[in-house]
């Protein structure tokens, strides 16, 4: 037997179903359960640029100062040593009290779950991904664009607990069904039932954050105590750009603040529509309005949790409409990313399209705004599976195509090995010239986990796709969330816990529910 025979010999007895027992697999770890950024930050700036910058926006803060709209707000922020005029409601915060406040501001940040292993860092190198919160419209390829209802909300929640790359959760969709002074009850309620990760809360009045609190502890099992210390929830503040608090941003500040619970502070600013057209000024307003915001937090209790947040774009200039997944967008997270981190503090971005349909477009644009926010060194990603339509609707098919993207870059952080048995040498000798690696040693202990297996891609040949319909992306997407949802299976809950919940939401409905403060 010549050279090549015999390596041929050895090839063939190592294929399928030669009667030899099949190597052990390489084990490769599938989760995405908690995941590390592995790579350096891009950058925009320079350093001394960035400073500029920081500088900049204090010198906003001195001299022009934020409009807060909150009597207990302003009144907080004189007890700082703000300079509050109560004609204008204008607050001037000095560079002192800024720095002070960032000073006591936690660097590191873990939103813990009722089961501990769903618990979730949020700092470092660590990544979290949230679904979209806060559209009121939902959309499908079956029944298109309409409002939001609980069941949609619910299916969504369904969806964010049947997949490992959805860490924390999020609104999802406004349930329009549900009347607004007792949907946070309900939407409280089913994200504790429903899931095990990480709830939201929207800041929309005292009363409203304190159900949920109130919710979230009996789930917990903690006392007002020991909830302080036990940050499990989270909440977004969105300044009004330019330099304006609202006063249901402000009470969910204090609020939250007060709890031990944390605040993602995030000015929304379009360059060229609510900030300065340039990337760097919309940066320098944002930057200025969410110092206000952590300084409030830090007043009201130092060392109260708080995240950087940046969701700064452009708009289109022919129409006025926001546009998102723009090369600006990118540069933008880049430097919003240079500034939380010059800070020292954990740092939110976000997934976003101005795609009115799940289509190319969305694609493009929402790889490109993931591209921003992870080079960019981004911990905690909102709106990462389901946005459409800038913000007003959520998709499903979105849900499933974001989720497959998630998976990507999961995949992508995932270590790359280079020992020896990596190299391949001896699998190259095996092989030899003109052979194939398809049936060697080498790739058949690895072959069941050595590459990333897609949730909706399709591989196949045009003939194979054709035959078995010709389904676009789009459309395999539809089927995998039906199909999730058939599947779908709650996680356990202790039955008395479930009792208490459901107690507490009656009660509270029938004491009138809490109407969001405007």
């Amino acid at each position: 037997m010549n050279e090549r025979d015999e390596r041929a010999a050895r090839r063939g007895r190592r294929r399928p179903g030669s009667g030899e027992p099949a190597p052990a697999a390489v084990d490769r770890s599938l989760t995405y359960r908690h995941l590390e950024n592995p790579f350096e930050p891009l950058r925009v700036f320079s350093d001394d640029q960035v400073a500029a910058i920081h500088q900049g926006a204090l010198g906003l803060l001195e001299n022009h100062g934020m409009k807060v709209l909150a009597d207990d707000a302003r009144r907080r922020y004189a007890e700082g040593g703000a300079q509050v005029d109560e004609a204008t409601l204008m607050v001037r915060l000095d560079r002192g009290l800024v720095a002070q406040s960032l000073a006591s501001a936690p660097r590191t940040l873990t939103l813990h779950a009722v089961d501990p292993a769903r618990d979730v860092p949020v700092s470092g190198r660590a990544v979290a991904f949230a679904p979209t919160s806060g559209p009121p419209n939902i959309m499908d390829i079956e029944r298109g664009r309409r409002a939001g209802t609980f069941e949609d909300f619910c299916n969504l929640m369904k969806l964010c607990q049947s997949f490992e790359a959805i860490h924390v959760l999020g609104s999802g969709v406004e349930p329009q069904d549900i009347p607004v002074h007792i949907r946070h009850l309900e939407v409280m309620r089913s994200q504790l039932l429903l899931t095990d990760k990480v709830p939201f809360i929207f800041s929309r009045g005292h009363q409203q954050i304190a159900d949920n609190f109130a919710l979230l502890r009996i789930a917990h099992g903690l006392s007002e105590e020991e909830f302080a210390q036990r940050p499990c929830t989270y909440t977004v503040i969105n300044t009004n750009s330019p330099l304006q608090l609202d006063i249901p941003m402000s009470e969910g500040i204090i609020d939250f603040a007060a709890a031990g619970q944390p605040t993602i502070i995030t000015p929304f600013t379009l360059a060229g529509a609510m900030a300065p057209v340039t990337i760097a000024g919309a940066l320098t307003l944002a930057h200025a309005e969410a110092l206000a915001g952590i300084t409030l937090a830090q007043i009201t209790r130092a060392g109260a949790p708080v995240v950087y947040g940046s969701f700064t774009s452009n708009v289109d200039m022919k129409s006025g409409s926001p546009a998102f997944g723009t090369p600006e967008y990118v540069k933008a997270s880049f430097g919003a990313g240079q500034l939380a981190r010059y800070l020292g503090l954990p740092w939110r971005s976000s997934n976003a399209t101005a795609s009115n349909v799940p289509d190319a477009q969305a694609a493009y644009e929402a790889q490109m705004s993931l591209w921003g926010a992870l080079l960019g060194g981004c911990n905690f990603i909102l709106h990462a599976a389901g946005w459409m339509e800038s913000g007003l609707s959520t998709s499903y098919e979105k849900f499933i195509l974001d989720v497959e993207m998630l998976q990507m870059f999961a995949e992508v952080f995932q270590p790359v090995g280079a020992t020896a048995a990596d190299l391949g040498l001896e699998a190259v000798a095996e092989v030899g010239p003109g052979g194939h690696f398809f049936g060697c040693a080498h790739t058949m202990e690895r072959y069941r986990t050595a590459f990333y297996a897609p949730l909706v891609s399709d591989w196949r040949n045009y003939g194979a796709w054709n035959d078995d319909g010709a389904k676009t992306a789009t459309q395999r997407a539809n089927t995998i969330w039906h199909s999730t949802l058939d599947n779908f299976a709650a996680p356990a809950r202790d039955p008395a816990i479930v009792e208490a919940l459901d107690a507490h939401v009656e009660r509270r409905k029938l004491a009138g529910g809490a109407p969001p403060v405007t």
